[in-house]
C-alpha cells in the first residue's frame, strides 16, 4: 500500500499550515500537537511517538465505514469513538489522508456558528485560543 506523504510531524503542520485560520496548539502537553480553527479542534498527533498517527474528526457513518475498510484506521484515541478516528500514517493512502484531514478541517468549520466564521474571516480576536 502506498503511504501517506504525511510521514513527518514536519508534513502535518505544514498540510495543516495551509489551511485558512488553522492554529497550532499544545493544550494537553509537549507531547500532543493539536490543530485548530475556530477555536475548534480538527487534529491532533502526538509528536514523540515512534509511529505517526493522526486523529480527525469525522461523520459518524463514514468513521466506521472507514475503520471497517482499513485496519489503520481505528477509533479516536482518547476522543469520542463515534465522532473521531486515529489513523496510522504509514498504512493510510496518501490522498485518502489528506482527503480525511480536508474534511476534518471542513466539518469544524462547518460547525461553527455564522458570527464565528464571520469573526474567522474578518481576522477578528477572541477565536484562536477556544476550546
Amino acid at each position: 500500500m502506498k503511504t501517506s506523504g504525511l510521514d513527518s510531524v514536519a508534513a502535518v503542520r505544514a498540510e495543516c499550515a495551509a489551511l485558512p485560520h488553522s492554529r497550532e496548539t499544545f493544550p494537553f502537553g509537549e507531547a500532543t500537537l493539536v490543530f485548530k480553527v475556530g477555536g475548534k479542534m480538527y487534529a491532533l498527533t502526538d509528536i514523540h511517538a515512534d509511529s505517526l498517527s493522526l486523529s480527525l474528526k469525522v461523520l459518524p457513518e463514514r468513521g466506521e465505514a472507514l475503520r471497517t475498510a482499513y485496519p489503520a484506521i481505528t477509533p479516536g484515541d482518547h476522543l469520542n469513538k463515534r465522532h473521531w478516528i486515529t489513523l496510522r500514517l504509514d498504512a493510510v493512502p496518501d490522498a485518502l489522508a489528506r482527503e480525511l484531514l480536508t474534511d476534518s478541517y471542513a466539518l469544524v468549520l462547518a460547525g461553527l456558528t455564522r458570527a464565528q466564521r464571520a469573526e474567522l474571516a474578518t481576522g477578528g480576536p477572541g477565536l484562536e485560543s477556544g476550546t
